[in-house]
């Protein structure tokens, strides 16, 4: 979670969805490179980025956000266009980002993408544990770790990581919602309520969170109502004589 006192994240652009949350102090980027360079990427104009994000690092040589942009730039390029040179280029600049700042959130996360992409989940896993070890109390990488894990279909490792990233910083709402949704899709709701309304008392400005909280309040009210309907009554005595047996007629 981005405390209050955190920097304000630099407008850095992104390689897929699990960069999309930037958190970098102090960029050092000019920012008119930096402006141009994202403008001309959401434009679909990646030659003209890798221009601009090259002007930029000229003026600050090895600023590791500006090679994040870089390699960000050719991963979607590479994705896009299918060329593997885009894509060795990407992690190469990738590479070149945790060289010079081993913590950085959006680069440790899009080179893990590129790497599971790439059919290589193992190395994307060596890689988190790595930043994870190198980073005890950064209660991140044990996020991305969960988030691998689900995507391998292995629930009870992500929650494990989830649960070991919420000891590191327990008002991290990001660990709290991915819980939330973990017991959602296992069949715990009343867990998943709990989670994601102790998220939403951290953070009440997440309108997916409340949405899905006003959701399972609505079914958790349905089922206690349903619970306490009286029993369905018995039909009535009619005072009519039980029928006799057959054959005892006249007995």
């Amino acid at each position: 979670m981005t405390s209050p006192q955190s920097p304000r994240p630099c407008r850095l652009i992104t390689a897929s969805l699990l960069a999309t949350l930037v958190g970098s102090g102090g960029c050092g980027i000019s920012p008119n490179d930096n402006a141009q360079g994202v403008a001309l990427y959401q434009q679909g104009n990646y030659l003209g980025a890798v221009n601009s994000f090259q002007q930029s690092l000229a003026k600050q040589p090895g600023n590791p956000d500006t090679f994040y942009n870089l390699g960000a730039t050719y991963h979607q390029q590479a994705k896009l266009f299918g060329r593997q040179a885009d894509l060795q280029t990407a992690e190469q600049y990738y590479h070149l980002c945790l060289a010079r700042n081993p913590n950085h959130e959006a680069c440790q996360r899009a080179l893990a993408v590129l790497l599971v992409e790439e059919d290589r989940s193992d190395e994307a896993v060596a890689q988190l544990d790595g930043w994870a070890r190198s980073q005890p109390t950064n209660a991140s990488p044990h996020i991305e770790l969960a988030r691998l894990a689900q995507e391998h279909g292995n629930v009870q490792e992500a929650e494990n990581q989830l649960i070991d990233a919420l000891a590191i910083d327990p008002a991290n709402t990001r660990a709290l919602v991915a819980l939330g949704s973990l017991r959602e899709a296992s069949g715990d709701p009343a867990q998943a309520l709990a989670t994601y309304s102790r998220a939403l008392a951290i953070n009440p400005q997440q309108p997916a969170v409340a949405a899905k909280v006003a959701n399972l309040q609505s079914v958790q009210a349905a089922a206690y109502r349903t619970a306490a309907l009286p029993p369905a009554a018995s039909a009535p005595a009619t005072g009519m004589p039980a029928p006799v047996p057959p054959g005892n007629a006249g007995r």
